[in-house]
């Protein structure tokens, strides 16, 4: 049986036994189940309320689940990384824009293209690819012929 109906078989059996309202006894119990009612009808729209919200927070875990799973990639096959190849893991490179500094990530093919441009500013440029800017040349720090760039 629900609170409601409790306090209404409650009231039921006051007027069924005859209570009369205009004693001591009769407005005090009158008085007690009008509270029991409003309280009733008060938690019965807390209990719909918490449900509701039990619900939303049911659904937002599972959206939350599933966005973890993305960032984390538990959800990703070994196919889903196959389709990557090496390109996606080697192939990338940073290039800071001599416009604004922001930093721009490119690919090999990107890089070959004559029209790279930022994607912040729209500012165009070039790399320039030659061996004269080798930033080792002349360098005492390191032996060309070695391969190895450490201090000896």
């Amino acid at each position: 049986m629900e609170l409601k109906e409790k306090v209404a078989y409650i009231k039921g059996l006051m007027e069924g036994m005859e209570f009369d309202a205009t004693t001591k006894e009769g407005k005090l119990l009158a008085a007690v189940v009008d509270a029991l009612e409003e309280m009733a009808e008060t938690v019965t729209n807390i209990d719909d309320d918490l449900d509701t919200l039990y619900d939303e927070v049911d659904a937002m875990s599972e959206d939350l689940e599933d966005v973890e799973n993305f960032v984390f990639d538990e959800d990703f096959d070994d196919e889903d990384d196959e389709d990557y190849g090496d390109e996606f893991e080697d192939g990338l490179y940073e290039i800071t824009c001599p416009q604004c500094g922001e930093v721009v990530c490119v690919d090999e093919e990107m890089l070959e293209s004559d029209d790279l441009a930022c994607p912040n500013c729209g500012t165009k440029f070039e790399i320039d690819f030659s061996d004269d800017d080798d930033p080792c040349e002349g360098c005492s720090g390191c032996d060309p012929d070695d391969g190895d760039n450490e201090e000896e």
